[in-house]
């Protein structure tokens, strides 16, 4: 099974940026849909942002449209998610994972996920 490892995260204040990072080692991320997810404390994961093989669709959940830019490296084996003007909301553990379900703002892992990785703190505060 593909273990995705995500890294970038750290202590940001209100109006800065951060860009995270996704890769996996022995494989090839090129052919597969990448998806990110978030979950805060108390709170449930999730969807934040997702971008196809090609890299040519992405998706972005509502709130961080406009703030947030999914990208993908695939001679890098790399996604990236760009996130700018961070607000407090914003903290949570990101996660990545293969194959989202994506249906405009509507991000889901697909069905039966379960390869969750460590995921990488943002924290947004002044």
């Amino acid at each position: 099974q593909v273990q995705l490892v995500e890294s970038g995260g750290g202590l940001v204040q209100p109006g800065e940026s951060l860009r995270l990072s996704c890769t996996t080692s022995g494989s090839s991320l090129a052919y597969s849909a990448i998806g990110w997810f978030r979950q805060a404390p108390g709170k449930e994961r999730e969807g934040v942002s997702c971008i196809n093989s090609s890299g040519r669709n992405t998706h972005y959940e509502g709130s961080v449209k406009d703030r947030f830019t999914i990208s993908r490296d695939n001679a890098k084996n790399t996604v990236y998610l760009q996130m700018n003007r961070l607000q407090v909301d914003d903290t949570a553990v990101y996660y990545c994972t293969l194959e989202p379900v994506c249906m405009g703002t509507r991000i889901t892992p697909r069905p039966g996920y379960n390869s969750w990785g460590q995921g990488t703190q943002v924290t947004v505060s002044s």
